[in-house]
Order: structure tokens, then C-alpha cells, then sequence
């Protein structure tokens, strides 16, 4: 089949629910990506920040590789090795938490909402804060708790019980924090919301807040987690620690997981017939997610994650200096945001025409969020290319 045969075939059988760009992926190795008519692409927004290691890292192949000849799937009524290593990793690294596995970062949210309603339970606590711009997936739960009113449009009524305020807004956050607040979920770096990082005084509020009324902190931490930003998780970078995070994206190295770490405490109110998922957990992920953490810590892609992103943030207020289009420059580590003056759509179709993929979010901030084995002659490759379309623009 060629390109046009494809997306006819994805016309006529695929429900049309995402707006794609015309080009048919076949393969994608490190940070590059190769489509159907021959074409590499330099790729700095990797499968939506999920190639976090980039694509198809050897270490990920091989272990699922290894797994798939094993077991594939079994149901949680069995205990595996494979998911009891994942939480225990995971544990060691937040805050001596507990995991629940789900697959996506939506379900993850969903099981934090749910977990905070359940330990709330009897304690006429039930409401959440959620902040303006943020970003929390599609399902009814995590989408009302998304507070852009786009995301919302042909779906109301939404759930009840949530209260949204402006991001960093300790004012607005402290009016209408109450006594029936049961939870805070927010981003420490608003990803979709334009790469906006939270106050360290805007976090330690919300902690304070919290610890005063009972009610639970959640950090999102589906994009900032597992080593973007230059930490294990965005939290480490304040001096606060929440009661709950959410991962997705980077955790299974290109498959699908999702998890919920809680402090034991607050962990032990899900007990058995409360949550489940079905495929949560599932030996193929889990060992997929093992690998991603091993190649973390044994290529050292943390630290690369911070000298990288050093780099890429000097090079791109270099280019500052010479468009006035760009605004502001934001971020921590390799997820960064690059705020103009004009919209970026026909940027980041441009640089694609000349094979650098990036995103834009909020009509006006390009992401660079390449993985974590980026190499500076790529960031120089990306910025050349930023470059060139930017001085179409004049």
C-alpha cells in the first residue's frame, strides 16, 4: 500500500477522532522516525512524549521480546514477578509508595480521584481543585477535571464535585479551598497547558493546605515524571512531597502503562472489589517499564536529560535574540516550551516538511520534548531547522 491508500483505508474504517498529519509511520529507531515514502524525521515530540527513551531502545525490545515468550497477560487474581519489581522500583524512588497499574495516563488519574473520594469516605469531604490550563485525559472524571472549557464542549454535564482556580494563584486557591476539598490534583509543570511550572510557594501552599483539613495532594506527573525534567519525578524538584502521583508516557518506554503511587496509608483504602484493570499491570508492560527504568539509571539519561536540556535552552535563547517572534522560553530539563508572538501552527508543519517533528500547544507554544538520549548534534540539527522556518516568517 502507499500513503494515499493508506489514509483512505483509515477514512473508511477508522472513526475520525484525531486530526492526523499525512504521513504513514513504519518505523522509528532512537530519535528518529521513517514513514512509508522514505522520509526521516528527527523527532522531538516522540509518540506524545511516550518514546521517552526513544524509540524502540534495545533494552525495551529485548525484554519485551523475552517476556512475550512467556506470558503475555494474566489476570490480577495471580500474583507476578514482573509487577511486584515494577512497584517496588517505583517505590524506591517515590517516597516509599505503593503502585496501582492501570494504561494509560487517564486511568491513572481516574484511579487517584477515586482513591481520594475512598479515604475520604464518611468525612463529608468529596470536592477536588484542579488549576486553569492543566491537562488530565479524556474520560469523564479526568476530562472534568481538565479545566479548558474546549475539552468540555458536547459532554456536559459534567461530573460534579470539582472547582477549578487559576494556576499559581495561592489566593484563589485559599478561598475556596473548604472543609469538603478531598483533593488537589495538579501538574508541577502544566505540559499541554503551555510547559508552566508551578511556584514553589503555589506547591507548598497546597501541601499546607492539605495537611491542615486531611485532604490529599495529587501531583500529575503522567508527563514530568520519570526523568524529563531532570529528576526522577517534578516534585523533586520542590520541598514538598505529595500524597499521590500519577505516571503514564516515558514509564513503559513506548507501551502502554499507566500507574497510581500512594503513600501506604493512604493505599490501604483500596481494598479488594473497590478498582481494578483489567490488563493493568500485565507481565509484557511491567517488564517493558523494568527495562525503561534500567536504561535510565544505567545510560545515565537523567543527567543527560540536564546537560541536554542546558544545551538546547541556550541554543534556543540564541535564537531569541534573533526572532522577536519568540516571546519566552520555559521549562526544566528536556520538556521545554517556546512561547510566540503568532500562532505556531504553520511552524510546526513547516518543520516537518523539513524533517523535525515538534507540537505546538495552546495556539501559540512550541514543545521540545525529545527523549532523554537526545545528542547535542541533534539538538543542533533541530534548532538549524527551527531556524530556517522561522526566517520564512519574518
Amino acid at each position: 500500500m502507499n500513503t494515499q491508500e493508506v489514509i483512505s483505508q483509515f477514512n473508511q474504517y477508522v472513526i475520525g477522532n484525531y486530526g492526523r498529519l499525512p504521513r504513514v509511520i513504519t518505523r522509528g529507531e532512537g530519535n528518529y522516525l521513517y514513514d512509508l515514502d522514505g522520509n526521516k524525521i528527527l523527532d522531538f515530540f516522540p509518540g506524545w512524549a511516550v518514546s521517552g527513551i526513544g524509540h524502540c531502545h534495545p533494552m525495551v525490545v529485548e525484554a519485551i521480546r523475552r517476556q512475550a515468550g512467556e506470558l503475555l497477560h494474566i489476570d490480577n487474581t495471580f500474583y507476578t514477578i514482573q509487577q511486584g519489581h515494577l512497584a517496588k522500583l517505583l517505590s524506591e524512588r517515590a517516597f516509599g509508595g505503593k503502585s496501582f497499574f492501570c494504561n494509560s495516563g487517564a486511568e491513572a488519574n481516574e484511579a487517584a480521584l477515586k482513591l481520594a473520594r475512598k479515604y475520604n469516605v464518611g468525612k463529608k469531604r468529596y470536592k477536588f481543585i484542579t488549576a486553569e490550563r492543566s491537562f488530565h485525559g479524556r474520560t469523564f472524571a479526568a476530562v472534568t477535571a481538565t479545566a479548558q472549557p474546549k475539552y468540555h464542549e458536547g459532554f456536559m454535564p459534567l461530573m460534579a464535585g470539582f472547582e477549578y482556580v487559576p494556576f499559581n494563584d495561592i489566593d484563589a486557591l485559599t478561598q475556596v479551598f473548604s472543609d469538603e476539598v478531598c483533593g488537589v490534583l495538579i501538574e508541577p509543570i502544566q505540559g499541554e497547558g503551555g510547559v508552566r511550572e508551578a511556584t514553589p510557594e503555589y506547591l507548598q501552599t497546597i501541601r499546607d493546605l492539605c495537611d491542615e483539613s486531611g485532604a490529599l495532594m495529587i501531583l500529575d506527573e503522567v508527563q514530568t515524571g520519570m526523568g524529563r525534567t531532570g529528576r526522577w519525578f517534578g516534585y523533586q524538584h520542590y520541598e514538598v512531597v505529595p500524597d499521590i502521583i500519577t505516571l503514564a508516557k516515558t514509564l513503559g518506554g513506548g507501551v502502554a502503562i499507566g500507574a497510581m503511587v500512594a503513600k501506604p496509608e493512604i493505599a490501604s483504602a483500596l481494598v479488594p472489589g473497590t478498582h481494578a484493570s483489567t490488563f493493568g499491570g500485565n507481565p509484557l508492560a511491567c517488564a517493558a517499564s523494568i527495562a525503561t527504568i534500567e536504561a535510565i539509571e544505567s545510560e545515565k539519561l537523567i543527567d543527560n536529560a540536564v546537560r541536554m536540556g542546558q544545551y538546547a535552552t541556550e541554543k534556543l535563547n540564541a535564537l531569541k535574540q534573533k526572532f522577536p517572534i519568540i516571546r519566552e522560553l520555559r521549562g526544566k530539563g528536556l520538556m521545554i516550551g517556546i512561547e510566540l508572538t503568532v500562532p505556531g501552527g504553520t511552524i510546526i508543519s513547516k518543520c516537518l516538511e523539513r524533517g523535525l517533528r515538534i507540537n505546538c500547544t495552546q495556539g501559540n507554544i512550541l514543545r521540545f520534548m525529545p527523549s532523554m538520549t537526545i545528542r547535542a548534534e541533534e539538538i543542533d540539527q533541530a534548532i538549524d531547522i527551527l531556524s530556517s522556518v522561522l526566517e520564512t516568517e519574518g
